[in-house]
């Protein structure tokens, strides 16, 4: 995907694992615990993304949908409400 930062066009790219109607952004690890920097890294993926939310989701668990990190920015509370 391409960047853009502050209608700035940026020569590179960011390689999202999963994006999910321009509204979720999963990044997918496989690692033995989620460290600070995996969460600053998707924060900043969603910012320059314009994505609301994103989750990571950790393959080395046994419970996936309880290891999952849930993060949302300023742009989640824009959402259409249901």
């Amino acid at each position: 995907m391409p960047i853009t930062y502050k209608e700035i066009k940026i020569d590179s790219y960011i390689k999202a694992d999963i994006m999910v109607n321009n509204t979720i952004l999963l990044e997918l690890k496989t690692v033995e615990e989620i460290h600070p920097i995996y969460k600053a890294q998707l924060l900043s993926y969603m910012k320059l993304l314009n994505c609301p939310k994103g989750i990571i989701i950790n393959f080395l668990t046994e419970k996936i949908t309880e290891s999952a990190v849930h993060l949302v920015n300023e742009l989640f509370s824009e959402l259409p409400k249901k």
